[in-house]
């Protein structure tokens, strides 16, 4: 057999080639330019264009005739790239992937903006990620942020857009699911095997359940709560503590009495802003129109409010800020706030003084009433958000912003938020980006902004737009948090981190809304009732 013969068919080359044929390819792969590691007894065609910036082929890989590998590809064993494929972008393939003939795995972009000719603007990648044992057919196209789970079979011709979960037998432009590849009767499940039952959701409530009392008590300094063992102490820490400690056992932590907690967190409130500042630390320093700009004083608002109403006690001062900013100051703010590059500082914003303006309870009106119409007014009609996003950051900002900014106002005071479709369109590409949500990058803030969001969406809109897709990430997402309890210690935020106070509360929260998203919360036994809560 010549080498064309090869090229075209791969899977030959290791029974048939010749001794001189082996050490040809062994010299043509040797020759591949960039960061590249070809594994055992692998193919790659003369006659493909491989020029990656970095290349893992893995075993028993082969890349056939007139492909074209650009990018960054990442491969495990036995996997197949077929004649006319291409790989561009940044492209992770599980063990056992099929990629047809004619096939294109795009995983990169052009931005578009009006402001330029496309040519001319930056490439943006958020990276395509395919599972094991998966088949692609001929001429199917994956575009950019897509992950494919394990086990789908694409039909030839699809064009992919979005998520697919394992096991899905999908097709058409855009590819829409067939069925579950393992329902050979073509019979439908209501639930993947690999999504969390029920049962394993009351085990995983009953072990967090069981070491609750004593994950607060090693956060417990002698004094005061720290985050985790050799952190300092901080408000939020002490906060965190009556959060878990509801949330888990129904009482309060049980190194100081309620009237000890209340007194300890009251007693934390300047009496003249209204505002809590860290432990050791002087007041915030408050702008012109009454209000803190930033800083631990913005999030204690949140914390330090809900902690005392777990514990059936309130702030004893109101809210300086939120009691006396007219309308038009509240205006000049918000028009004032960072929306254009720092979407998540406007939200968190607007979540604290809106979260001030209920604690209070006798904020102006005529500023809350600005407040909501100032929003319904300016957000996106395309996406339902504030703020833009941006080629280093893609959607995080203004999707992070997006929950800080819902959950103090709408969710808050029972308002319904504009587009709730578009605000689904818009996470949902968003939960795509590899960037902040592949394997092993996810931490608490990110998944808490996403699930929260389209939960809340879902309740207003009550029609199933999109549901299958937003139960598919809330199943990939729930399997993957519910091992990631540490026993003895709880949560830890995110990759790289300890566990502590702060990533347990937040974790909890998300499992719940998880839970609640694939209908199966009540197996927990808790409900979210702190700052995290669902309204």
């Amino acid at each position: 057999m010549d080498h064309r013969q090869f090229d075209h068919c791969p899977w030959l080359f290791a029974e048939n080639a010749t001794d001189e044929q082996r050490s040809e390819q062994r010299r043509r792969q040797s020759e591949i330019d960039g960061d590249s590691e070809v594994g055992e007894r692998c193919y790659v065609a003369g006659s493909a264009a491989v020029f990656p910036d970095r290349l893992r082929l893995g075993d028993d890989s082969y890349i056939a005739a007139h492909a074209y590998v650009t990018g960054e590809l990442t491969t495990g064993s036995d996997c197949t790239l077929n004649p006319f494929s291409t790989v561009r972008g940044t492209v992770v393939l599980g063990d056992g992937v099929r990629i047809g003939a004619h096939t294109s795995l795009l995983g990169f972009n052009h931005s578009m903006e009006p402001d330029r000719p496309v040519f001319r603007q930056p490439l943006t990648s958020r990276g395509i990620t395919v599972g094991d044992d998966v088949w692609i057919g001929s001429h199917v196209v994956v575009v950019d942020g897509v992950t494919i789970g394990d086990h789908c079979v694409i039909g030839a011709g699809a064009v992919v857009t979005r998520d697919l979960p394992p096991w899905t037998m999908a097709a058409g432009n855009p590819a829409r699911p067939l069925r579950d590849r393992r329902d050979t009767d073509r019979g439908r499940r209501g639930t993947s095997e690999g999504a969390a039952r029920p049962t394993s959701l009351a085990r995983f409530a009953d072990t967090a359940r069981s070491q609750a009392a004593d994950l607060v008590a090693r956060c417990w300094d002698g004094e005061r709560y720290v985050d985790r063992p050799g952190a300092a102490p901080t408000v939020r820490a002490h906060c965190d503590a009556v959060e878990i400690a509801d949330l888990l056992l129904g009482s309060v932590p049980g190194q100081l009495s309620a009237e000890e907690h209340v007194e300890r967190l009251a007693g934390a409130q300047d009496p003249v802003s209204g505002l809590v500042p860290e432990l050791g630390e002087p007041v915030p320093v408050v702008e012109e129109d009454g209000f803190v700009g930033e800083g631990a004083g913005l999030y204690h608002v949140l914390s330090v409010g809900y902690a005392l109403d777990l514990l059936g006690a309130s702030f004893p001062h109101p809210v300086r800020g939120a009691r006396d900013m007219t309308a038009r100051q509240l205006t000049a703010r918000l028009e004032g706030l960072p929306w254009s590059d720092r979407a998540w500082e406007a939200g968190a914003w607007i979540d604290a003084w809106a979260t001030a303006a209920h604690w209070n309870g006798t904020a102006d009106a005529g500023a809350v009433e600005a407040l909501f119409g100032w929003l319904l007014t300016r957000a996106d009609p395309w996406t339902g958000m504030w703020g833009q996003p941006s080629a280093r950051e893609g959607r995080l900002q203004v999707v992070n912003g997006y929950y800080r900014l819902t959950r103090g106002s709408f969710a808050q005071f029972g308002v319904p938020v504009p587009y709730p479709e578009r605000v689904v369109d818009a996470v949902l590409d968003h939960s795509r980006d590899a960037r902040w949500f592949g394997a092993g990058r996810e931490n608490a803030c990110n998944v808490l902004d996403v699930v929260h969001p389209l939960w809340l969406c879902a309740r207003q809109l009550g029609n199933g737009y999109r549901e299958a897709e937003i139960r598919a990430w809330a199943e990939r997402q729930l399997a993957a948090a519910l091992p990631r309890w540490r026993d003895g210690e709880g949560f830890a935020f995110g990759p790289g981190t300890q566990a502590g106070l702060q990533g347990t509360e937040m974790w909890l929260a998300i499992i719940w809304h998880l839970a609640d998203v694939l209908g199966g919360s009540e197996e927990l036994g808790y409900r979210p009732r702190g700052v995290h809560r669902a309204p």
